[in-house]
């Protein structure tokens, strides 16, 4: 089966390191702060300006002055730092964000990035991506693996404008947990169930499959 939401969230989590400052896109990787293993420090920063978020609010803690980069309710932990979005930007476009999680529409087997614009659809627009990508070392996508007709989202080349060339190196999907090595796209895990056949049918970039492929595991 493919992974949730939640359990792509949860993934993403296991990647997260002690100390790491962290930026979470719009979307499911919003849905990180929830899956931030106990006792690990993280900072988490949006680029409306908040740096350390916490989980999402319950209904007696929402504040509606307090949103994430997608004006979602969040929550504050404790040192945490509110500062306006030009500070929140020097932040990121100085190299001082250690993983950034972001959504995408198209990626391709170069690690190039398509995330801001569909032609003819409205779309929120560019957001902070396009810093984000340019700013950071070390980034994961997670996205769905095909589109609702079943198009593949892993591309030999994207068709869609890029927000980012190059820049990609991990992708999560609700299928596979992949690896952008050499112009290929390498598989390193599955979701629970999935079978390695589909992901290659619905992989239209050139795939590397080891001979092996593990399951992901979940607590």
């Amino acid at each position: 089966m493919a992974l949730t939401r939640e359990q792509m969230a949860q993934r993403v989590a296991g990647e997260l390191k002690d100390g790491f400052y962290v930026n979470l896109g719009i979307g499911i990787p919003t849905l990180v702060a929830n899956y931030v293993p106990v006792g690990m420090e993280v900072m988490l920063q949006s680029e409306n300006g908040l740096l350390g978020m916490g989980p999402f609010p319950t209904e007696d803690e929402i504040d509606p002055d307090m949103i994430n980069a997608g004006k979602q309710t969040v929550t504050a932990r404790i040192g945490a730092s509110i500062m306006d979005s030009a500070e929140a930007f020097a932040m990121i476009r100085g190299g001082h964000i250690d993983l950034t999680v972001l959504g995408a529409f198209q990626v391709d087997v170069l690690g190039n990035i398509a995330s801001w614009m569909v032609p003819g659809k409205l779309i929120k627009g560019m957001g902070g991506a396009m810093d984000l990508v340019a700013g950071a070392e070390n980034i994961i996508v997670t996205m769905t693996h095909a589109s609702k007709d079943g198009e593949s989202k892993l591309l030999q080349r994207c068709t869609l404008p890029l927000t980012g060339a190059g820049c990609i190196k991990r992708i999560l999907t609700d299928l596979a947990y992949l690896e952008i090595d050499q112009g290929a796209f390498v598989l390193k895990e599955r979701a629970p169930g999935v079978s390695v056949g589909e992901i290659v049918e619905k992989t239209a970039g050139e795939l590397v499959v080891p001979d092996h492929v593990p399951e992901m595991r979940f607590a």
